[in-house]
């Protein structure tokens, strides 16, 4: 039979030993908590919040796998942000991302006040799944250019060694001046295409928050008509709800006056996609 009360006390006291920075002591009073009353779901994102900062990914990845299934995946934000964070470190880039959203989602439902956090959180998954992807694109662009080359050479090799196609030193001198020239304008090529990743990269001014400076994850638009991270302008309200000013009319703004900006959302979200790199712009 679960032991609600003591397990309630061996969670302040793990409590303690956190924010005392006694990561070990507390994931272990959190363990102690659970023995006690395994049904309960904030235990399991007490302990995953340890294990993250003692970098226990996969424990961080099953303690919240079991508070999901206790709460449901649409009404805990910790643990879907919990869980974004402990499968980055891991690359597992997708299922990363996949929570880091449904944790936005939930905070932009119930006004959680890590809204901002957990916008830096999936910037930072586009960024990294950007970056992985792009990795592999290179490496198999690479393996293409070396492959493409090495047949053509092999193909000019074939010929050269063929006495139906070399009768005298001037053929074999045709066929290696057309082969390596075949060879050279496929390498341009590819320099070209090389050349052009490397260009100077631009975030177009549309995608950017101009609170926080950084590129939008769910803009919202004010009645202005002027666009901001919903984090930001949360944020720049909260800090004094009674007086809370338009930052371009200096009118009252309240929170009841954003509304979200589904077309541009849409476009930093395809803009990202192409260009993770600007996640962390």
């Amino acid at each position: 039979m679960a032991d609600a009360a003591r397990a309630v006390d061996l969670k302040n006291d793990g409590n303690r030993h956190f924010n005392a920075g006694d990561f070990t002591r507390a994931e272990a009073l959190y363990s102690k908590a659970l023995i006690a009353d395994p049904t309960n779901p904030s235990l399991y994102t007490n302990r995953a919040m340890a294990r993250l900062r003692m970098s226990l990914w996969q424990g961080v990845i099953e303690d919240c796998t079991t508070c999901l299934k206790l709460t449901g995946e649409n009404n805990n934000m910790k643990a879907n942000y919990y869980l974004s964070q402990a499968h980055l470190p891991l690359k597992n880039y997708d299922e990363a991302l996949q929570h880091a959203l449904k944790a936005h989602e939930i905070c932009v439902k119930t006004g959680d006040k890590s809204l901002s956090a957990v916008t830096a959180q999936v910037l930072r998954c586009k960024k990294d799944r950007w970056e992985d992807l792009e990795r592999k694109r290179r490496r198999e662009t690479s393996s293409l250019e070396s492959e493409v080359l090495s047949l053509l050479s092999r193909e000019r090799d074939e010929l050269l060694s063929d006495p139906a196609t070399t009768t005298d030193e001037s053929s074999r001198t045709e066929i290696r001046e057309e082969w390596d020239g075949k060879m050279e304008l496929l390498a341009r090529v590819f320099d070209k295409a090389r050349e052009k990743d490397e260009q100077r990269r631009k975030v177009p001014d549309w995608a950017i928050d101009d609170i926080s400076f950084n590129i939008m994850v769910d803009p919202v638009i004010t009645k202005s008509g002027k666009s901001y991270e919903r984090a930001s302008i949360l944020e720049h309200i909260r800090r004094d709800p009674a007086h809370a000013l338009d930052p371009v009319t200096r009118q009252p703004l309240l929170v009841s006056d954003l509304r979200p900006n589904i077309d541009l959302k849409r476009a930093c979200d395809e803009f990202l996609e192409e260009n993770g790199w600007a996640a962390d712009w």
